[in-house]
C-alpha cells in the first residue's frame, strides 16, 4: 500500500473526527443477532451544526446513504453519519434526528431541520435482519460513545455481521498523510465492507481468492459497501466529488467489478472552511487548494481504501449466525505466503 499512514492509520487521524459504535451479538439460530451501529462525527459534538462541504459518488447504485440529494444540490450537510444494516436504516435516520434535538433543542425544527446521513449494507446471512433488533436506543449510544484515538475493526458496529469476499468482513480504516506545496494534510476513510465474490478477491495484484476457495458463503453477490472518506485539507465540493469517484477504484483495487447486486456508495467530507452554523451569512470565503495538487489526494485516497477493506478483512473473525450459518475469517498466514509466492496452486 502506498503512502505514509498517519499515527493510528485511521479515520480519527483528521482532527475533529470520532467513532462510536454499538455491537449486537445475541442468541443463536433463526434469530441470531449479528448487527450494530457505527456513528461518524466529522466535528466536535458542539459544532456538529456547522456545515462540511462534501461530495458523492455512487459506484453501483443497489443500497442506500440518505441526505445526498442535499449534497449534490448545494456541496455540505451537517450533523453525524451513520452506517447499519438495511432495514434498520429507518431507525438510525431516526436516531440521529432524536439526538440532534436532544443536543440542539432550541433549534432543531425551528432555524435548522435535520437531514442526517445514514448508510446502509445487507447482513441478512448472519444476522435476523427481519427482526429489526437496532433500536433508538442503540443509535443514540453509538453516536454518544464516539471518541477519537484507535477505531476498532471487523466484528464490530455496523460491520458486525458483513462478508467480504464470502470472508467475513465489517469494518475497516486507514488513513494517509498527503503531502503537498500548500502544506501536509490529513486523509482518512472508514469502510463497512460486504461485498465482493471470493474468485474476484485480489491482494497486491495477487488472485489470493481463487487459492482460498473453502467455505463460500454463495454463489451471487448480495452485499454492498459504504465508504466514507475525511481530509481536513481546504477542498471545494466540486474537488471532493472528483474525491469520491476515485473511492471506487481503491474498492476495485481488491477485484470486485462493483457487482449489479451492490450497493457501492461514497462520500467524501472535508473539515476545513467551517462557515459556522446555518443559516450561512450572506457572503463567506472559502479557502481552496488549487487542483494541480489534487493527484497526491487521489493516489492517497486510492491507497486508503484499499487499505482499509483488507484492513477489515484481516481483523474480522469468524462467526456463526442466523441458522447456523458459518462464515470464516481469512486465513492471514495463508494470505501471507501467497502475497510472498505471487503465485498458488
Amino acid at each position: 500500500m502506498k503512502g505514509n499512514t498517519g499515527p493510528l492509520n485511521a479515520i480519527t487521524d483528521v482532527p475533529g473526527v470520532s467513532v462510536g459504535m454499538t455491537t449486537l451479538i445475541q442468541g443463536d439460530g433463526e434469530h441470531a443477532v449479528r448487527t450494530g451501529v457505527t456513528a461518524i462525527l466529522p466535528r466536535e459534538r458542539s459544532h456538529l451544526l456547522h456545515p462540511c462541504w462534501a461530495g458523492t459518488f455512487a459506484m453501483n447504485g443497489n443500497g442506500e446513504l440518505t441526505g445526498c440529494h442535499w449534497i449534490n444540490e448545494a456541496g455540505w450537510f451537517n450533523g453525524p453519519i451513520l452506517i447499519t444494516n438495511t432495514c434498520s436504516l429507518g431507525m438510525a435516520h431516526h436516531g440521529a434526528v432524536r439526538w440532534l434535538i436532544r443536543e440542539f433543542p432550541e433549534k432543531m425544527g425551528e432555524s435548522q431541520w435535520p437531514l442526517p446521513i445514514i448508510g446502509e449494507t445487507f447482513d441478512g446471512w448472519l444476522n435476523d435482519i427481519a427482526g429489526l433488533h437496532v433500536s433508538e436506543q442503540n443509535v443514540l449510544d453509538a453516536i454518544d460513545n464516539a471518541v477519537g484515538g484507535p477505531v476498532r475493526e471487523g466484528n464490530v458496529g455496523g460491520g458486525t455481521g458483513m462478508i467480504c469476499y464470502e470472508f467475513k468482513g465489517g469494518t475497516g480504516t486507514s488513513s494517509r498523510i498527503v503531502e503537498t506545496r500548500a502544506g501536509q494534510f490529513s486523509l482518512g476513510v472508514i469502510v463497512q465492507a460486504n461485498h465482493g465474490l471470493r474468485p474476484w478477491l485480489e491482494v497486491c495484484g495477487v488472485p489470493v481468492g481463487l487459492a482460498m476457495p473453502e467455505g463460500r458463503a454463495y454463489e451471487r453477490e448480495q452485499g454492498s459497501i459504504i465508504i466514507v472518506l475525511a481530509t481536513d485539507a481546504p477542498l471545494t465540493p466540486t474537488q471532493l466529488n472528483r474525491i469520491a469517484k476515485r473511492i471506487s477504484i481503491g474498492m476495485g483495487r481488491s477485484g470486485t467489478p462493483s457487482g449489479n447486486g451492490s450497493g457501492d456508495i461514497f462520500l467524501a467530507l472535508s473539515t476545513a472552511n467551517d462557515p459556522g452554523e446555518v443559516p450561512m451569512a450572506a457572503e463567506i470565503s472559502l479557502r481552496a487548494l488549487g487542483d494541480a495538487e489534487m493527484d497526491a489526494f487521489f493516489l492517497a485516497t486510492v491507497s486508503c481504501v484499499d487499505e482499509a477493506i483488507l484492513n477489515a478483512l484481516c481483523a474480522a473473525e469468524t462467526m456463526t449466525g442466523k441458522r447456523g450459518r458459518v462464515v470464516n475469517a481469512m486465513d492471514t498466514d495463508q494470505l501471507k505466503q501467497l502475497i510472498a509466492a505471487r503465485s498458488f496452486v
